[in-house]
């Protein structure tokens, strides 16, 4: 049907149709400085010139605007009010060679789709971006909004005098009255062009390279941000860490950077990380640091900046033919990030961190109901709007690094570079990869893809040990298993390590290795019978595959006794996530995993892999621990905190860490007294700064709990009047143990479309306090009462915001799993995306029933 969800099938008959040759953009915003009404449209002209195959054809061009001044079809003057609907441009009898000529009055956004309008409360200045993917250009200009047509642009932007207006063409000069026009792109998709306007702090550099040939490449380099933020911009950092990326993907690529210059803005209000525009990346500001942040945080801002230039190869230069393969891009890019993180940065340890982190976000999207193949089947854009996820970006990544391992780095590198060659500035599909790779490696990679990317599911992979009179391994097996939904058991490349201590006071060290490869229910190591008997077999050692790791008795008794010996950081990363995986499973009672962050998180040495575990042990007490033996878990969480909070080295990452968990925690009256004291000075931990961002993060339990008012807040919003204190304000105003404030938190999120996307996020954070059950609980019925008009009436943006940020995980009971499926089971045909969200979060919500009758059947606490 005609409107904004646009279908596959529609897409695949518009690009046999049609081929584009190019798009003249011109765009005035400096209606986004005035007042009023005036100040929430802007005049939008295009200029489109296609060609059809097929002569006397129709088709339709993409457009979401307010009003549409004038349509020109090849010197025709179209009616609007006949061809356009609010979505569509109806384009009839078209000829070999066209041009088309939109002039619309489109709409500033407020929900980070199309062009944000962001008014900064600190000093009132105006700062614009667009964000498109997957196919929200149509909201900026008339286009034909999928990936296949690509085409070179050209964008003239007339601004307020005085703005820096950047695009992904570099500005060939400012033409007069804040005219600035843009040097043509070369041929890319709509949802990667850019515009990026206002009084942008703006930093510069040059990357200069010489190839082995001679030939030289010149790259010239900008950082910026909102003036507010300059204070804080580390530009240096960001040029060091793009620098070395580009060093790194000239290396292994063999195809220089292609689009000309390289932009990093850093703009408000984001809804993502990141943005692989070329030429002109959009990130969220929140990578610019206002606080002391641990080292985790730069390691996860270098990771995005290099994933994101891994994109100008995988998905700008080559992209997929639609949104089926997605993989093709997201996947990609993150192996590539960490791939070059690890190989050009001085975050050697990248490795570790994805698989403690990104691979624990993919194991959880493949074992909901909406999993599914990394190559998936997406219908429309709805369907793409909701496959960026686990799936598609870490499960994919980890596919990749297998494939590395299978057919060899050389071998893949080299059909990376052929893949750039072949299809430059061209679309793909899954067999287009994997004809280069095939070539390069001499394997058939049919049965490997059928395999892992053309099948949903997570393996588990379980050690089962015999020994013998003498303590010497009889025989080492591998046993594999699959869920009943997802049965596919797979082929895997795996290394097993075997652990043990020297002696009672020595480190648990590896003491033998072997790898195989693993098919079926079982495989027998051959190569580890004979060995002593091993304290911890470690079935995946050094995370060569994408599988759920299982232990056997005495391996799991051992972690129980001694994680905290293990020496290797990579192995204890791999312990840490496997045991949150039989604790989601229901397979480890909540209080056992409670128990073993109070005992060894103190020992873990890698910053990155300790912020998890504290938030999975907030997720593990708040979700999967027995109600009865709730207050208790986390009054000896709390005290547990506190006392490794005071043994961390004063001014560490360490200390910072261990203070932002404990103050997530407090709850108890002495726990309060002590934030209240170092939010006002009277309390002190040596060596903790409280900077403005640890103040709000104080704020915020203190508001939730009672002790801190609305003029306590609107006193610490006088001393950080800026953007980033606004958002602040507004959760910890939502957080307070009030029926009213509740009541009006709703109504700005649900029945109201008042609030930007950044203050929906922060208000929904706020709402859903841990502990505040009794007030929540009449927003059961009404969640499942509103979220089809939710749907129905907001962006697809702020829906999914407000359906998956809503749902009434607070409230972890049978009731709330009855509410969701009485509500799936009265609505089948409600959007299907819609569905799946609910879907999802109903299946979060029986995974916590699941795991806290794990912890009530273990017994009393003694």
């Amino acid at each position: 049907m005609p409107g904004e969800n646009l279908s596959r099938d529609e897409a695949r008959e518009r690009g046999r149709l049609l081929s584009v040759d190019a798009y003249d953009v011109a765009l005035d915003v400096r209606s986004a400085v005035a007042s009023g009404a005036a100040a929430e449209t802007f005049r939008s002209r295009t200029t489109l010139r296609f060609r059809c195959s097929e002569p006397g054809a129709s088709t339709f061009a993409d457009l979401l605007a307010p009003s549409v001044t004038s349509v020109t079809l090849n010197g025709r003057e179209l009616d609007p009010a006949a061809v356009f609907d609010g979505t569509r441009i109806a384009l009839d009898s078209l000829a070999a060679e066209n041009t088309l000529v939109v002039d619309a009055q489109c709409a500033y956004s407020r929900t980070g789709e199309g062009l944000h309008r962001f008014v900064d409360p600190e000093d009132g200045e105006v700062y614009l971006y667009t964000q498109y993917e997957p196919a929200d250009s149509r909201r900026v200009f008339a286009n034909f909004e999928q990936p296949d047509l690509k085409a070179p642009f050209t964008f003239e932007v007339t601004a307020p005098e005085g703005w820096r207006v950047l695009s992904n063409g570099a500005q060939e000069g400012e033409a007069g009255g804040g005219r600035h026009r843009f040097a043509v792109t070369q041929p890319i998709s709509t949802y990667i062009t850019a515009v990026v306007a206002g009084p942008y702090h703006y930093a510069c550099d040059t990357y200069r390279r010489t190839f082995e040939d001679g030939t030289e490449l010149e790259i010239p380099l900008g950082a910026l941000c909102r003036k507010g933020l300059a204070k804080h911009f580390d530009a240096d950092d960001i040029f060091t860490v793009t620098k070395q990326g580009l060093d790194f993907f000239h290396d292994h690529f063999d195809f220089p950077y292609p689009f000309g210059k390289y932009d990093s803005a850093f703009v408000p209000e984001y809804n993502l990380g990141a943005m692989e525009n070329p030429g002109c990346v959009t990130f969220r500001e929140e990578y610019i640091f206002r606080g002391k942040v641990t080292e985790a945080s730069y390691e996860g801002r270098a990771n995005v900046i290099l994933h994101e230039m891994a994109h100008m190869w995988f998905g700008d230069l080559v992209t997929m033919q639609w949104w089926d393969d997605l993989w093709l891009k997201e996947s990609y890019a993150d192996f590539m990030g960490a791939f070059a993180l690890v190989g050009a940065t001085r975050f050697t340890n990248g490795w570790i961190t994805f698989a403690n982190r990104r691979k624990s976000w993919a194991y959880r999207a493949d074992q909901l109901p909406s999993t599914h193949p990394v190559t998936a089947d997406i219908r429309d854009l709805e369907d793409a709007k909701l496959n960026f996820d686990g799936i598609t970006y870490a499960k994919g990544a980890a596919v990749l690094k297998q494939l590395v391992a299978y057919v060899g780095q050389d071998a893949f590198l080299e059909g990376a570079r052929r893949y750039f060659k072949r299809h430059a500035y061209g679309n793909t599909r899954l067999t287009d990869l994997l004809a280069v790779l095939e070539e390069t490696s001499g394997r058939d990679l049919a049965a490997w893809s059928r395999a892992w990317l053309e099948t949903a599911g997570v393996n588990s992979l379980t050690p089962q040990v015999t020994y013998d009179a003498q303590d010497r391994i009889t025989e080492l097996s591998v046993l594999q298993e699959a869920a009943p939904s997802h049965p596919q058991l797979r082929p895997h490349r795996v290394a097993v390590g075997l652990y043990r201590r020297q002696d009672a006071d020595s480190a648990l060290v590896r003491y033998a290795r072997a790898e195989v490869d693993v098919s079926g229910p079982r495989t027998t190591v051959p190569e580890l019978a004979g060995l002593e008997r091993p304290e911890l077999v470690l079935v995946n050692d050094e995370d060569l595959t994408y599988a759920k790791i299982r232990f056997d008795e005495g391996s799991l008794a051992a972690l129980r006794a001694r994680l905290g010996d293990l020496a290797d950081p990579m192995a204890r990363a791999l312990c840490w996530a496997a045991l949150w995986g039989l604790t989601r499973d229901g397979l480890m009672p909540a209080r056992d995993y409670l128990d073993l962050v109070r005992r060894f998180a103190g020992r873990e040495t890698g910053i990155g892999v300790l912020q998890s575990l504290h938030g999975q042990a907030r997720t593990a007490l708040e979700q999967y621990s027995a109600p009865a033996g709730q207050e208790r878990a986390a009054r000896e969480l709390a005290e547990g905190t506190l006392h490794e909070l005071r043994l961390a080295p004063p001014g560490s990452d360490h200390q910072l860490a261990w203070a932002r968990h404990f103050i997530a925690l407090a709850a108890s009256p002495a726990d309060l007294q002590l934030l209240q004291g170092l939010l006002e000075g009277t309390a002190k931990i040596d060596g903790l700064d409280v900077d403005q961002e640890l103040r709000w993060t104080i704020l915020e339990p203190l508001a939730a709990h009672g002790v801190a008012d609305e003029t306590v807040i609107a006193a610490e919003l006088a001393r950080d009047n800026t953007a980033s204190g606004r958002r602040h304000q507004v959760r910890c105003l939502a957080a307070r143990p009030s029926a009213e404030v509740k009541a009006q938190a709703w109504a700005q999120v649900v029945e109201s479309d008042v609030l930007s996307n950044a203050l929906v996020e922060a208000t929904i954070a706020g709402f859903a306090q841990f502990g505040q059950r009794e007030l929540l609980a009449p927003y059961l019925p009404r969640y499942f009462a509103a979220i089809e008009g939710v749907w129905r009436e907001r962006s697809i943006e702020i829906a999914m915001e407000v359906v998956s940020g809503l749902f009434p995980s607070w409230l972890v009971e049978q009731a709330t799993l009855d509410a969701a499926d009485g509500w799936l089971d009265g609505h089948p045909q409600a959007a299907p995306a819609l569905r799946r969200l609910v879907l999802e979060k109903r299946d979060d919500l029986a995974r916590a029933l699941r795991a806290q009758a794990c912890d009530e059947a273990a017994g009393p606490r003694p």
